[in-house]
């Protein structure tokens, strides 16, 4: 992952001004410690904060077009960019970087060409020809980006909310999928893809193109000039990456370079579901797998931190961010650089427990439509935000366009849990890897429950949270939340402890308006919880709170009603949207 700040139609561009914007793109650097850029012309500035992947030793950036009219400015991987030069040999290169190729196609196709770009990026690019410029971010929002905009009629993009939030007077999360255009002074979404309309599709479950097409998006993401590795939980996900990537590493060009044997990371309190998982898991896979273990207090030492750098105070966000920021910082002191993660299946296929509940099948591929939409604000943000803090970046083959597109396709029917059929969640992508012949992975582990994150790094890690804010958080506190928060008010001592964190570092109202809100089960979003009508007395992002679902589920007794909240995530980008249109 890099870091990257761009600033347009600045009154002052004075020397004091380059030295701002300087300053600000520092903030930036933990996500690019290996090089810092910076191209100024007239009003303009685009900064760059560089983590080498592709290229180290020439593909600083910013990058240009032969004439160094175009400078473009970018976070993220192309990872079809040999292809692209393929369609650009009248163009004259001038690194070996993957992100190049944007340069050079803005100037073959003009704005529109963002839906050529088969990777994670977001990217401001300025034609000084008529000064005229344009920013996009990825189909998923797999990388961060923010727009805001200045007091003196400047416009200001950067990849995290830190750079531009003292300076900016208004700034929203950049949605997915969009590109801004100067020249139309607004956003419009590039990526159109058929389940976008959550309409119901109708083509038949195929295991082995579903497997096929999963393949291909793990093996196009071993692009890279660094040593790498995998987030191993010990869960289907994780362990179906650790598997494709493991089988296909000796015949790839990476294990020239990197060795052929596998390294994977998992991190948990010690006794922990996913460690005894993900070792079984390694083990079997034969990768040379790091066990790294953090405490209860030293996670709840991390807190502030970690909420600085993930910049929101989603309660489960937060809870499952923190034994990520932890291990990434050790990946990083072994001298790993890239990382492959399971993010996004479970949204796909319908993986979280509440899906048990679903009413039928409309409602089941609704949610996972609603699901994807948001992955942006949650779990994409998690990933990146907590490996990018220490320089490490996190790739996802579940988010690969082809595949999305490939899963979604499929009848929602097939997704449906049937206990009456032996369906549990995710079958269909659980049934594609089950290989009698050629297995994948033990049948136990295909089979085995969901657990998210936040509940494998151990169970006492959300109860040890919970214990440490009713200490910093009193009755009287949460009682009158709803007059110190009145937007989003938090309702509980968990999310009330966090917000205040929150605050002290962002403390603008845009800043707390960039974080989504709304009642959530299990992980799920506002428009499910509709779904059982007990959820509403349980509303807690923990997988345990899917009551008669979740082997160790919370006990009913144990509950406690909560207040709900209006607004879903889906309002809030609609809101977003129309506010960046405005603008």
């Amino acid at each position: 992952m890099c870091g990257i700040l761009a600033v347009f139609g600045c009154i002052d561009n004075s020397q004091a001004k380059r030295s701002r914007i300087i300053e600000l793109s520092r903030r930036l650097r933990h996500r690019g410690p290996d090089w810092s850029g910076l191209h100024c012309y007239d009003d303009c500035y685009l900064a760059h904060q560089r983590l080498a992947i592709v290229d180290p030793t020439s593909g600083d950036q910013p990058l240009y077009n032969e004439d160094k009219t175009v400078v473009v400015t970018v976070n993220g991987e192309i990872y079809n960019h040999k292809e692209l030069r393929e369609k650009l040999k009248n163009h004259q290169f001038r690194t070996g970087s993957d992100c190049e190729v944007i340069a050079h196609l803005y100037e073959e196709y003009g704005e529109d060409f963002v839906h050529m770009l088969d990777g994670m990026f977001s990217f401001v690019l300025l034609d000084t020809r008529d000064k005229s410029f344009i920013a996009a971010r990825d189909a998923i929002g797999i990388t961060p980006l923010y727009i805001g905009w200045g007091l003196d009629g400047s416009v200001w993009f950067a990849s995290e909310m830190k750079a531009l939030s003292d300076d900016c007077e208004r700034f929203v999360s950049f949605l997915p999928g969009h590109i801004y255009s100067s020249k139309q002074g607004a956003l419009r979404r590039w990526y159109n893809p058929p389940w976008y309309s959550e309409q119901i599709p109708s083509t038949p479950y195929d295991p082995l193109l579903l497997r096929t097409a999963f393949e291909k998006a793990v093996l196009k993401r071993l692009m890279t000039d660094v040593p790498f590795g995998v987030l191993l939980s010990g869960g289907l996900d994780s362990s179906l990456v650790a598997a494709v990537a493991s089988r296909y590493l000796v015949e790839s060009k990476v294990a020239c370079q990197w060795g052929s044997q596998l390294h994977t990371f998992c991190i948990g309190l010690k006794g922990s579901p996913d460690l005894k998982a993900a070792r079984e898991v390694a083990d079997y896979l034969g990768t040379r797998h790091h066990e790294l273990y953090f405490t209860v207090q030293e996670g709840l030492d991390a807190l502030e931190e970690v909420i600085y750098h993930i910049e929101t105070y989603d309660v489960t966000t937060i809870r499952a961010s923190t034994p990520m920021f932890l291990m990434s910082r050790k990946i990083k002191s072994l001298g790993v650089k890239m990382v492959l993660s399971g993010e996004g299946s479970d949204e796909i296929f319908g993986g979280y427990l509440y899906f048990h509940k679903a009413p039928n099948k409309e409602e089941f591929h609704q949610e996972t439509c609603r699901k994807i939409k948001a992955l942006h604000l949650y779990d994409c943000l998690r990933a990146n935000k907590s490996t990018s803090a220490w320089g490490v970046e996190a790739r996802v083959p579940f988010l690969d366009k082809e595949f999305i597109n490939t899963a979604m396709s499929i009848h929602p029917e097939w997704k449906m849990v049937r206990p009456d059929l032996g369906r549990i969640e995710k079958w269909i992508l659980r049934n594609a890897f089950d290989d009698e012949k050629k297995p994948y992975l033990p049948k136990h582990i295909i089979y085995r429950q969901k657990e998210q994150f936040s509940d494998g790094v151990g169970y006492s890690w959300i109860d040890g949270l919970k214990d440490h804010a009713n200490k910093h958080v009193s009755d009287s506190m949460l009682m009158n939340a709803s007059f110190v928060y009145p937007e989003n008010t938090p309702t509980t001592k968990e999310g009330y402890y966090y917000r205040t964190i929150f605050e002290k570092f962002f403390p603008k109202n845009a800043a707390r308006s960039t974080v989504p809100g709304g009642p959530s089960i299990a992980c799920s979003t506002a428009k499910a919880v509709e779904w059982d009508a007990s959820w509403s007395k349980n509303l807690d992002p923990s997988g345990r709170a899917a009551l008669g679902v979740h082997a160790d589920a919370y006990e009913e007794a144990d509950t406690k009603p909560a207040n709900l909240l209006n607004g879903s995530p889906q309002e809030l980008q609609e809101s977003v949207a129309k506010t960046a249109t405005v603008a």
